[in-house]
């Protein structure tokens, strides 16, 4: 068995005995490999045991690197995490099934209209900066509700909200106010956890986690 392989059956048992500790019934996030800067020799492996969602930060690199597997496999579902430039915005309708990290109505309006020419329609993310930290991207927590609101005007298809909590605080506190915006705006999907903390999030109903170092190992 492939390590990558045997790290992601490690991940989804310590998920599911995570589930079980504090008793959660039919819930069952999904797992979404963070691929980024790691070859297809460490990809195949993971896709050739089933696993279907991957997760990049750069649209040239992801273009690379799946355009031809997404056509062989269409079950492959692509996740653009990283920051989009609206300048990429062609590109990543054409290769992507979600992007997690819409924060302007700019962006929105560049995916919308790309989206008609392209006549793909994909699951969106709202991000949200959610420690108002000058270095981060996302929209402010108290303005998501208007930026939830032109995207419905553009008829993006928003299915939840995503956040990169502050490094080294108590992520809870952060996630806590992020599930408690998606239950208010009524989303069904929650993008939130990483390799440092996907145990906090799933106590907090995520419904996909990013995990790229506890499946690939370290980047260099």
């Amino acid at each position: 068995m492939h390590k990558n392989v045997k790290n992601l059956i490690d991940l989804t048992t310590e998920v599911k005995e995570k589930i079980n500790t504090i008793g959660k019934k039919n819930y069952e996030p999904k797992i979404i490999a963070v691929s980024k800067t790691f070859s297809l020799e460490s990809i195949n492996p993971l896709i050739d045991y089933g696993h279907i969602h991957f997760g990049e930060n750069k649209v040239q690199e992801a273009t690379q690197k799946w355009l031809n597997l997404k056509g062989v496999n269409k079950s492959i579902k692509l996740h653009m995490l990283g920051k989009l430039q609206t300048n990429k915005v062609k590109q990543a309708v054409a290769i992507f099934d979600y992007i997690h990290s819409v924060d302007s109505i700019k962006l929105a309006t560049k995916i919308a209209n790309e989206q008609i020419r392209q006549n793909r329609s994909l699951k969106i993310f709202l991000q949200i900066n959610i420690g108002e930290e000058s270095q981060k991207s996302g929209v402010l927590l108290n303005e998501v509700n208007q930026l939830a609101a032109e995207c419905k005007t553009l008829s993006l298809d928003v299915v939840g909200l995503m956040c990169l909590p502050p490094i080294s605080t108590d992520v809870s506190k952060y996630f806590s106010l992020i599930k408690e915006k998606n239950d208010e705006l009524k989303f069904n999907e929650l993008s939130l956890g990483m390799s440092s903390d996907y145990l906090e999030a799933i106590e907090f109903n995520t419904t996909f986690i990013r995990v790229g170092t506890k499946i690939f190992g370290k980047r260099y």
